[in-house]
């Protein structure tokens, strides 16, 4: 008996001994103030930074082309305690590091010799891409390695800008890293239809290999500023930036492809000229493909329900049926106007279906799509496209002209 409750004994003490070990955590684990905890990264045209100008004045540096400068956006997460304990101003939250050559996986090592402890890459959230870099190499190499490296998230988001890259990486807001604002922005996307839906590594992977033309949000940048400013045009066959949609522009595209879930369409009202806003609650859209022979057209169903959020037309009664209906047609005039305009730029200037036309062609006609889908881009310039557009007012608030 003494000795099952001494062989007890023994075993718990070993118990207790093998979860002491669970509860130690990783045994290689790192302080975050010692591992360089990249948030975002740009990538811009090949320009020297004043270092590697130096070095190369020297004689040093190593065998490469100037071809990409790659910015890492570092997260500074002593700069509050640092602030504190000084009571001086507030240091900026994150630190910019600037590396050129032709290789980003070389770059990335690069980064090394010029700050201490590794390069920490699992929490980067945005990768933006400079005008210029996107105009001239495919994203294909350019995203290549980040694609591969097993590191970083499928989930980081890519934009494109419109200017240098690094430029969206600063603030003057203190205690703001710019990498996390850029994704705090695109949570906006259900107050406007001017963001496009997020695309990340993951589904930019997917869009370049179908071969076929798709849209970045593009940002641009001023003073430590940014805004979503429309969209960047992406040719499916060279993978390059082909151009630019404007706001307007890509507010048309929204509502073709029917995937906002949110904002406005600003219109006048036709028997007083005063302006007047309806607020999109929902919307919906149906791509119709018609096939008769080698012919090929499309029909769009777009239908909205949403409300009368901003009236100047204060001497017009609000309830009344009659005002509403005219707002309606306003509403559906200005939609209209709007995506007509985004299909003569799609078709006559850029030549690039960035819409869904061709993917609706592909589920309903695949026979079709396989004979057209090698040079859709160019047949989708000579397509005919027909609109027809419904919204209705459901609310229009407790306030109105009683006249």
């Amino acid at each position: 008996m003494k000795q099952k409750a001494k062989n007890a004994e023994i075993f718990f003490v070993l118990l207790l001994g093998l979860l002491l070990l669970s509860m130690t955590g990783c045994w290689s684990s790192k302080e975050i103030e010692e591992v360089g905890l990249a948030a975002g990264l740009a990538l811009d045209k090949g320009e020297e930074s004043t270092i590697e100008k130096e070095l190369k004045e020297q004689g040093g540096g190593y065998p490469k082309r100037d071809i990409i400068t790659v910015t890492y956006q570092f997260v500074n997460p002593q700069a509050e305690d640092k602030e504190s304990s000084s009571g001086g101003a507030q240091q900026k939250s994150y630190t910019n590091v600037s590396e050129t050559g032709d290789s980003v996986h070389q770059i990335t090592r690069e980064v090394s010799l010029r700050r201490e402890g590794p390069l920490f890459s699992p929490h980067l959230k945005v990768i933006v891409i400079g005008e210029d870099l996107a105009r001239t190499y495919s994203l294909e190499p350019l995203l290549n390695q980040f694609i591969r490296d097993n590191e970083i998230r499928p989930s980081c988001l890519v934009f494109i800008s419109k200017g240098q890259a690094r430029k969206v990486m600063e603030s003057k807001e203190p205690g703001e890293v710019p990498s996390f604002r850029l994704v705090g922005i695109v949570d906006n996307e259900y107050r406007t239809t001017r963001i496009l839906p997020s695309v990340s590594l993951a589904k930019l992977e997917g869009k370049m290999q179908s071969g076929s033309s798709f849209l970045l949000q593009n940002i641009i940048s001023a003073n430590g500023e940014v805004k979503f400013a429309g969209a960047a045009v992406i040719k499916g066959k060279t993978k390059k930036l082909n151009g630019f949609l404007d706001e307007a522009e890509l507010d048309g595209i929204t509502w073709i492809t029917g995937k906002g879930k949110g904002g406005l369409v600003k219109s006048f009202d036709e028997k007083t000229g005063q302006l007047v806003v309806y607020e999109i609650k929902s919307m919906k859209s149906r791509i119709i493909p018609h096939v008769h022979g080698n012919k090929i057209s499309f029909d769009v169903d777009i239908e909205s329900e949403g409300r009368l959020s901003e009236n100047w037309a204060v001497s017009e009664a609000a309830f009344e049926n009659e005002f509403l209906k005219r707002v309606e047609k306003a509403a559906e005039q200005e939609v209209k106007g709007l995506v007509k305009n985004v299909t003569e730029k799609m078709q006559k200037e850029y030549e690039a279906d960035v819409a869904g036309f061709g993917n609706r062609l592909r589920i309903e006609h695949p026979k079709v799509w396989e004979k057209v889908k090698k040079d859709w881009d160019e047949t989708f310039s000579e397509v005919p496209i027909k609109y027809n557009v419904k919204l209705t007012i459901k609310d229009y608030g407790t306030s109105g002209s009683n006249q």
